[in-house]
Parts: C-alpha cells; structure tokens; sequence
C-alpha cells in the first residue's frame, strides 16, 4: 500500500536540484570547471519541465476520474427535496 500518490512533477524537480549540486560539487572537487551562471538554466530548465510534467499529470488524473466517476449528470443530488450530505 502506498504512503501517498505518485508525483513526477515533483521528481524531476528534485533530481534537477540534485543535478545542480552535482555539477557544483564537482566544480568544488577540481574535477571539472562550471561557470556561476550555470545555476539558471539548470535549475530553471528543471523546474520548467517539471511544471509541465505536474500539468500532464494533473490533466490524466481528472481524465481518469471523470471517466471513473458513478454520478450521473442528470439525476439531481437528492430527490426528497432535501440537499443534506449523507
């Protein structure tokens, strides 16, 4: 059973931070030289894709649960006149 629903917005907006740390870490180690604007497209592409990645899958959620949904559109709520939740 799973903790909580899949979100690969939020995925891809981890891993480009991770990936932004590595290419500094890797700058800070002496393995490889990485200029200071580096940051913004890294970081700004990652979260770029990743919103875009929460958007889609947003829209495939509610795709699937409209599909999913009993409730018929034209019958009312409740028929006895009263709109109490039950």
């Amino acid at each position: 059973m799973l903790l909580h629903e899949f979100r690969p917005g939020r995925l891809l907006a981890g891993l480009s931070a991770l990936a932004l740390a590595a290419v500094y870490a890797g700058d800070a180690t002496g393995a490889w030289t990485a200029p200071w604007y580096v940051a913004f497209p890294v970081l700004g592409g990652g979260l770029g894709v990743a919103g875009l990645v929460t958007w889609v899958a947003y829209r495939i959620r509610r795709r699937t649960a409209r599909s999913l949904s009993s409730d018929s559109m034209d019958a009312p709520a409740s028929s006895s006149g009263s709109q109490d939740i039950r």
